[in-house]
């Protein structure tokens, strides 16, 4: 069947879209590719790299968390480029389905650092051209799977747009919690090559999964030369304008939030992970942010965005305040965790997962609320281009930050300088948290937008 041939508008139907589950179980293992190639990342680069004879040499915990917070930003910030090649060149579905084989590639690449004396290439550098490849597949493809899932929505059925929005984060952490318990078990107990190998397979059968649904999505096609008139029309500009802000709001969640990954497990090597049947490691306990997003999506969303509808309406803007507050809690709920281990104590990893509790309430609120609506506050032909916007703003700025602030203690503490030790570390994070919290709040006040719907003229 032919490209043309493709529907290419919403099918007049009030049930779900027919091509939503392909989509949703092509995230679900994508996701799982990633978050788990991520989980042991931050545990490979200070325990487990080599060099090119085999010996050990592993990164300090401050240019780990660099590295990583740097690759974070790179998968956040080519979006952008992601979202051109589908609202102006290609379409949302070809961008997907090819960046997705380098996605796998990069995966490929990664798996090989387990073979140095194979190879003959410095382990280093195959993570870090690995991490290049994914970065390229995993960014480029991020704007366009979730904008993909909006484009099955017509007039008759958008109302199923917000519950299917949760189902699509839902199924990004169905494959997360999976995967952030398996992998670091993986590396403990199978070493590096099957870590890294075993996200690579699951990446390539997303793809499979991806292509099987072609004929039942919907495919907007590229806008051309429109896109570029949309994105630089009055409308265009003016959404532009009026979402910056409010992702400028968001990024300091993304400098707190994706430091579970780095920071979080560093912390978690000096607590107490026994919980009676099992002992946890500090990598697992990562899967506790996405197995709480199971449990929370269909709480908030069915229980308590309702009670709170009794007392005001929890709008968009309103929901992701609240959860910028909540970041800024965890992450004083960490600080008084380090200050015990500061002391010589071992607290129990229960600390942490009070803090992840309170950070992935907030996760909710914020990310997934975001998410949502980036889509609709989007003029038809740039859903990708702003939601590649979103992810430059909001998450690659994030986590440049930190890798910045990490790359400055490292340099400080090589010229015998110790600054943001210990506890101090998480009060600074948190009090940036606070600050920007408290801004949002009265900046949000005066937020006007516009809601776009696939077939329908903006609505204001």
């Amino acid at each position: 069947m032919s490209n043309s041939e493709y529907r290419t508008t919403p099918q007049q139907i009030e049930t779900m879209p027919p091509g939503i589950p392909y989509i949703i179980g092509n995230e679900a293992a994508e996701r799982f590719s990633y978050y788990g190639m991520g989980a042991v990342l931050y545990e490979f680069l200070t325990e487990h790299l080599r060099d090119a004879s085999g010996a050990m040499a592993p990164m300090s915990p401050e240019l780990a968390k660099a590295w990583q917070h740097y690759f974070y930003a790179a998968v956040y910030a080519l979006p952008i480029f992601g979202a051109i090649l589908s609202d102006w060149l290609f379409g949302k579905y070809q961008t997907i389905v090819w960046i997705s084989l380098l996605y796998c590639v990069g995966h490929g690449v990664l798996a090989l650092v387990d073979f140095p004396s194979v190879t003959g290439v410095e382990p280093k550098w195959l993570i870090a051209a690995g991490l290049v490849l994914l970065a390229m597949g995993a960014g480029g493809i991020k704007p366009c799977v979730s904008a993909h899932v909006g484009d099955q929505f017509g007039e008759r059925n958008k109302d199923l747009i917000n519950k299917v929005f949760g189902w699509f984060y839902f199924s990004i952490n169905a494959g997360a919690v999976v995967s952030t318990l398996l992998c670091p078990w993986l590396l403990k107990h199978y070493g590096p090559g099957w870590a890294f190998g075993i996200p690579g397979i699951i990446m390539a059968i997303a793809t499979l999964v991806f292509w099987l649904g072609r004929f039942k999505y919907v495919h907007i096609p590229a806008g051309g030369s429109k896109f570029i008139e949309e994105t630089f029309s009055a409308d265009g500009i003016r959404a532009v304008i009026n979402l910056i802000p409010l992702y400028l709001f968001i990024f300091p969640f993304f400098m707190l939030f994706d430091q579970t990954h780095t920071a979080w497990v560093e912390q978690a090597k000096s607590m107490n992970g026994n919980f009676g049947l099992f002992t946890m490691l500090p990598a697992q306990l990562q899967a506790v942010n996405p197995f709480l997003i199971l449990c929370f999506i269909p709480l908030f969303a069915y229980v308590l965005y309702p009670l709170m509808g009794r007392w005001f309406e929890p709008t968009p803007l309103r929901k992701i305040g609240i959860g910028l507050f909540l970041t800024a809690l965890s992450f004083v709920i960490i600080a008084l965790a380090e200050q015990r281990i500061v002391n010589g104590e071992t607290p129990h990893m229960l600390w942490q997962i009070a803090a992840y509790v309170v950070i992935t309430a907030g996760e909710v609120m914020v990310s997934v609320t975001a998410l949502e609506f980036s889509y609709t506050q989007a003029p038809k032909k740039m859903k990708s281009f702003i939601m590649g916007v979103y992810l430059l703003v909001a998450i690659a700025l994030g986590n440049i930050l930190t890798a910045r602030v990490n790359e400055y203690i490292e340099a400080q503490k090589k010229v015998g300088v110790a600054i943001l030790e210990g506890a101090n570390y998480y009060w600074f994070f948190a009090i940036v948290m606070l600050v920007a919290a408290v801004i949002y709040v009265v900046w949000s006040q005066f937020y006007h937008g516009r809601v776009y719907i696939q077939g329908e003229e903006g609505v204001a």
